[in-house]
């Protein structure tokens, strides 16, 4: 119990015993932090690069996720300490920001944090340590600015930016058609850009998935692609020139809002009903056709009786289409969602030059409805193919992470080389910067340097190789040569010889601003974590 006495030496009570229980202060507080987010970083650290490991993630439902972005893993994963909460968010923030090197940031902040909590060994006073961090993190982030490249594309010349999310997906369950894949997500994303700008709507692009076949069969489609099929089998299956009339209304008689019941208690009282509700359907089908429709899309379902009537006015129609959905098809074919049948007209209409059902497997039940030629031409689907659902989702994954990398080369066509290339460059430069600073901050200085070592030492540990050989070649070179575009050539390297190679003549590189953020957002995060020197947990009253 917490006990402060007043100047009559009377005692009273600041913190409850219960809430004193669950306390802690100072280094004990540090050190506990530091270890529950080391462990956080832990769990990555064997998913970073291209021979990264896969984790598999079982929900209390039974779901299973086999995925290595960590990002999606760390979401996942039930994480109550709440430290280790802020790795979480961190890598979070990542991926919001920049779509890829969610797995390298919970690293590099693992990494920071192991050096720090040998600082703190020495006696060293946590601030003293962070400020350290965040001054070498600025002459990493100058020495980034200073060894990047700037890449040259435009819409006749897209092989950079190919290289550039080949290389995203070299880590991905993509990698064995990454030259396919790559393809498809800059073009997917050239597709929507405003190149002048430098902009890209991501709204515009949409990802669809279909179990059954193999990645390969991968597609970009110029228009929309929804899991749905026509509401009637002897509707046609391919219509041309179509007009949509986008309904958020469904088709039944309308029901009063308040608690009623109805009593019949003869057959003309039910006929008379009856006839009433053909009545509302025939009304409704009307209005649709007189505007001129020629495929109705419906958020709601509806019934055999509005489907038959449907089918015998010549009007295709599909039914329990979702928010999502309708939304993109009302951008796609430039048509207005209706929300009442008595505001139909033909001006509110959308327009798409085939609308077409095709079928996948053998046994013929597995549909979807392709829109393509749609009056807004920028609107394009990926539909994305795997043997099962696991593979479907964890594909549509990699190439969200592939479309962000080729949109932050849109914004910004700065890159460095990967392969762990950056990372020692930006050691070396941050050792030789700490050689001119005097007083304790040079040794928080020299840990942000190794920890940098640590990516390309993980890299080198997922693919079987000896990491301190393989760093200390890759350190000898880049001094001998004098370039900071030597890495680990991973993917080629031979028996017998380190894999210390030129990234540049391989292709690999990453954008600047992901790498750049990476070492902002891991510092930030590690000051952050160093400055809390008391845990209270509000224990029970």
């Amino acid at each position: 119990m917490s006990m402060v006495y007043d100047e009559y030496g009377r005692p009273f009570v600041i913190l409850k015993e219960q809430q004193a229980k669950a306390r802690m202060k100072g280094m004990d507080a540090t050190k506990s932090n530091i270890l529950a987010a080391k462990s956080i970083a832990r769990i990555l650290r064997t998913s970073l690069g291209p021979k990264g490991m896969d984790k598999m993630l079982v929900s209390q439902d039974g779901d299973v996720t086999i995925t290595n972005d960590g990002a999606t893993i760390l979401q996942q994963m039930e994480v109550n300490h709440q430290v280790a909460k802020l790795l979480v968010e961190l890598s979070g923030s990542q991926d919001d920001e920049v779509g890829d090197g969610t797995t390298g940031v919970v690293v590099l902040a693992g990494a920071l944090l192991e050096q720090a909590e040998k600082l703190l060994q020495k006696g060293i006073h946590p601030v003293r340590i962070a400020e350290g961090l965040e001054t070498a993190a600025q002459v990493a982030s100058q020495k980034l600015d200073e060894i990047s490249d700037t890449i040259k594309f435009d819409a006749d010349n897209i092989q950079p930016l190919i290289s550039t999310a080949s290389t995203t997906l070299n880590s991905k369950i993509l990698h064995a058609h990454k030259d396919k894949m790559a393809e498809i997500a800059v073009k997917a994303v050239l597709k929507v850009a405003d190149l002048e700008r430098g902009d890209v709507n991501f709204d515009m692009i949409r990802m669809e998935g279909k179990p059954g076949g193999s990645l390969e069969e991968t597609e970009l489609v110029n228009g929309i692609v929804i899991d749905k099929e026509f509401s009637h089998p002897q509707m046609p299956k391919i219509l041309k020139d179509a007009k949509v009339c986008i309904l958020t209304c469904p088709f039944e008689p309308p029901k009063p809002k308040t608690k009623h019941k109805l009593n019949i208690s003869s057959v003309e009282d039910y006929e008379k009903l009856y006839k009433q509700e053909q009545e509302y359907f025939r009304d409704m089908v009307q209005r649709v056709k007189d505007s001129g429709t020629t495929l109705v899309i419906c958020q709601w379902g509806f019934d055999d009786e509005a489907n038959h009537l449907l089918l015998q006015n010549g009007l295709p129609a599909v039914r329990w289409v979702g928010g999502v959905e309708i939304e993109h098809i009302a951008i796609a074919t430039g048509g207005r969602i209706v929300p009442r049948f008595e505001e139909i007209s033909e001006d509110k209409l959308g327009k798409a030059g085939v609308v077409r059902e095709v079928t996948f497997g053998t046994n013929g039940k597995e549909r979807m409805l392709v829109m393509e030629d749609c009056d807004n031409s920028n609107a394009i689907t990926i539909l994305v193919r795997g043997s099962n659902k696991m593979i479907v989702e964890e594909a549509k994954r990699s190439l969200h992470d592939a479309m962000c990398v080729v949109r932050n080369l849109i914004k910004d066509n700065r890159v460095v080389y990967g392969g762990g290339s950056a990372e020692i460059a930006c050691s070396l430069a941050i050792r030789q910067y700490a050689d001119h600073v005097t007083g304790v901050d040079q040794y928080a200085i020299r840990a942000f340097a190794d920890a940098l070592e640590d990516i390309p030492m993980a890299l080198a540990e997922n693919s079987g190789l000896s990491p301190m050989e393989e760093v200390a070649s890759l350190k000898a070179c880049q001094l001998a040569q004098n370039s900071p575009v030597i890495g680990l050539g991973i993917l080629d390297n031979k028996e017998g010889e380190t894999c210390a190679a030129d990234m540049r003549e391989l292709g690999v590189f990453e954008t600047l601003i992901g790498k750049q953020q990476q070492l902002h957002l891991a510092s930030q995060v590690v000051k952050m974590i160093l400055k809390i020197d008391d845990v209270i947990s509000v224990g029970p009253q």
